[in-house]
């Protein structure tokens, strides 16, 4: 049996793929391990970059995921093909740092469930580092007024874990990974951190797309509130933060917004809170 499986799902990532696929190639790790690249139907030359690396990464497998839409499905695919005893998820626009492997066998061999540290600046320009929230601290464990979670860009479970909660929810294209740590955590699973084991983050390049992320974390917030509401979950969206949010963003936009960093700042806070007002519309959420 593998010591680990790394499942790295993938789309139309042509632009960035090499870099992650040359840091996983780099590992050094001596017990058996395997990496499984998902692709979830790219429309692009990302397969063409990954088959160049199969002789270099012997133990690489490259499946496809094409009849769901979604990176929780190629995740899930991944992990029913993996040998593995333990289960690590990283993404294809992300670089893991050297002695990633190592440090996500040592966390899992001491846990059942684990997140490692993110650092912002290798891979993205300094104004958009600034810009984005979780620059700087913890960058691992994300706390919450639910539960705490983790980003699936650098998680690890044990795959008895993984199959104990039924795997990452396909229904749900933005956020599975929040709802797949708050489900591990509800069957008495803590989520622990190890911040040995590091990757490189790539935010989205270009104001449009910081936007675009952000109005659909606010939006599917929404529905994973309402589905752990049935859960459990208190009501914890009002309409009173929603009105303080609104005057909060008016003045800070004539007071704060002077340049590309501050104004990138303030449209992910706006397109978080847009994103949040659509989804209680869609949704048909009613704060208290």
């Amino acid at each position: 049996m593998m010591s680990i499986s790394v499942i790295v799902p993938c789309y139309n990532a042509s632009d960035v793929i090499d870099t992650q696929l040359t840091a996983l190639a780099k590992q050094e790790f001596t017990e058996p391990w395997e990496i499984i690249i998902v692709d979830n139907g790219s429309t692009d030359n990302t397969l063409e970059i990954i088959q160049k690396y199969q002789q270099q990464i012997p133990n690489m497998r490259v499946i496809s995921a094409t009849e769901k839409r979604g990176s929780a499905y190629a995740r899930n695919l991944g992990v029913s093909i993996a040998q593995g005893k333990f289960i690590a998820f990283c993404d294809a626009d992300d670089e893991v740092a050297p002695g990633w492997v190592t440090a996500m066998v040592k966390a899992l061999s001491q846990n059942d469930f684990v997140c490692g540290q993110r650092e912002y600046h290798k891979l993205n320009e300094s104004w958009l580092v600034n810009s984005c929230r979780y620059a700087d601290g913890n960058q691992g464990i994300i706390e919450d007024a639910y539960l705490p979670y983790a980003a699936s860009c650098n998680l690890g479970v044990k795959r008895c874990v993984h199959e104990a909660v039924g795997g990452f929810d396909e229904e749900i294209l933005v956020m599975s990974d929040v709802d797949y740590c708050w489900r591990i955590q509800k069957l008495g699973i803590q989520l622990n951190y190890a911040p040995d084991a590091l990757i490189h983050f790539r935010y989205r390049a270009t104001i449009q797309d910081l936007y675009k992320r952000y109005w659909n974390f606010g939006y599917h917030d929404i529905f994973l509130h309402q589905k752990h509401q049935k859960m459990g979950m208190p009501k914890l969206i009002k309409w009173n933060d929603f009105v303080k949010d609104a005057v909060i963003l008016t003045i800070r936009f004539v007071v704060k917004v002077r340049n590309q960093e501050t104004l990138a700042k303030w449209l992910m806070d706006f397109a978080f809170f847009a994103g949040h007002l659509q989804g209680c519309i869609k949704y048909r959420y009613l704060p208290i």
